[in-house]
């Protein structure tokens, strides 16, 4: 393999899923801490405490990434550590702890990527309507200011929203994630909002702050019967990409979510042009193609998933690694040349027991993560403008409804004891940075 030598390698956590301490140093309640209170929604009734404890086992954590040589470390900010009700001046705690994190991370030579958000609304905007309410564009880019006051000086690369599809489809239409809302209209207000709020942030960003900012989105390859795969393209894909690269939503979308809801008269005027204030970047994250076929009886879209005949992770979720290199070709022919990032890429596996062992043996999630690498550079060698790749995801974490039996790490965590155990992955990827590094 050949990268470019500014290409940065690198690993992605989240907060909600490593930090733990939910309640310590002024904390406040998350929409994720409610939800996993909420009987039946998390699997085993699990729930962000202890995670992997990071928020206290952070510079050991940071010693990890040191020794597997990584250039770049992507988190997220909790945002009620910030501020615990979405509201206010900003905790002196919550900041403090961000800034010793950061401060680690350049004293060891990674370099921070920060995330403003990944799912963890305050519980108290939800109250008034979380992401469904207009409201919270204001309460964001109040946020968003205290964190570039607060962290500005340290970090030079930010991503405003982690997966907004996430956050309004599955938070606010199925409800299979916080805060568990089943109304597409909802959603779709959501969705708005959050890119809305993207928007705000660049703007506030630009205004007084040096480096580089961008969103990432949740992106996949469809492929399928024409109609269908039109479809579900324009609500995974084109449904964000085009209002943020192209200032406008896709007008198939706009009329079929239209005929099923009634007019989106939650954008309003001059919307649009703050969403699509330039980014430095588009954050990618990928883990799966799909392939649909046509059926009117069937949910939001009428289309349908066709079964995978090949290899499956330990979730159900397909693996061909020659959709990423597709997938980023497309996002050039039809978006120009605006750089990409590989924010989130891993798998899933069944695991080895832990007990006893220095090393875990993932050969599945090993080939995973070669494969979609090699896409990435073939990416590269088609002219595609790829600047970084960050494994999904360094540590075994809370997986949101999944709670702690799905494991996506490429170091495991026993979390009784908090141990941390490398994998096989670890070690292949270790290899392949100090190969690729080229001695950063």
């Amino acid at each position: 393999m050949s990268f470019p030598e500014s290409f940065v390698w690198g690993a992605a956590t989240a907060a909600f899923q490593i930090e733990g301490a939910t309640k310590a140093d002024g904390r406040g309640e998350s929409i994720w801490d409610r939800f996993c209170s909420t009987p039946g929604k998390v699997a085993n009734g699990d729930s962000g405490d202890p995670a992997c404890d990071h928020y206290r086992r952070w510079p050991a954590d940071l010693e990890l990434m040191s020794d597997l040589g990584l250039q770049g470390y992507r988190f997220s900010i909790s945002w009620p550590r910030i501020q615990p009700d979405g509201r206010g001046p900003a905790n002196p705690k919550g900041i403090d702890f961000y800034r010793r994190l950061v401060e680690g991370l350049l004293e060891r030579q990674i370099t921070p990527l920060a995330t403003l958000y990944h799912w963890d609304l305050p519980q108290g905007l939800q109250e008034s309507g979380g992401w469904a309410s207009r409201e919270v564009v204001d309460r964001f880019a109040e946020y968003a200011g205290l964190m570039f006051d607060g962290l500005g000086d340290l970090v030079d690369n930010w991503i405003t929203h982690n997966e907004p599809w996430v956050t309004a489809f599955l938070g606010y239409g199925s409800g299979v994630k916080a805060p568990g809302v089943r109304d597409w209209r909802a959603a779709l207000a959501a969705g708005h909002h959050a890119l809305l709020s993207h928007g705000r942030a660049v703007e506030a960003f630009r205004a007084g702050h040096q480096g580089r900012i961008g969103i990432t989105l949740d992106l996949t390859h469809v492929t399928g019967e024409p109609e269908a795969a039109r479809r579900l393209d324009g609500h995974r894909n084109r449904w964000f990409l085009d209002p943020v690269l192209r200032g406008g939503y896709p007008a198939d979308l706009v009329d079929h979510y239209e005929d099923r809801f009634g007019p989106l008269d939650f954008v309003h005027n001059g919307d649009l042009e703050e969403i699509a204030a330039p980014v430095d970047f588009l954050g990618v994250n990928f883990y799966q193609p799909a392939e649909v076929k046509l059926n009117g009886d069937n949910g939001l879209l009428g289309v349908e998933e066709v079964p995978f005949e090949g290899q499956r992770t330990a979730m159900g979720w397909s693996v061909e690694p020659g959709s990423l290199t597709d997938l980023l070709v497309r996002l050039k022919r039809d978006y120009g040349d605006v750089p990409l990032v590989i924010t989130e890429n891993g798998a899933s596996f069944d695991d080895p027991p832990l007990d006893g062992h220095e090393v875990i043996e993932d050969p599945e999630r090993t080939a995973y993560l070669r494969d979609h690498v090699a896409a990435v550079e073939r990416a590269l060698e088609a002219g595609v403008d790829v600047r970084g790749y960050y494994v999904w995801s360094l540590f075994d974490n809370f997986e949101w409804e999944h709670g702690y039996a799905s494991r996506f790490g490429i170091v495991a965590v026993d979390f009784e004891s908090q141990r941390r155990i490398p994998k096989r992955s670890a070690l292949w990827y270790r290899e392949l940075i100090a190969q690729q590094g080229n001695g950063r």
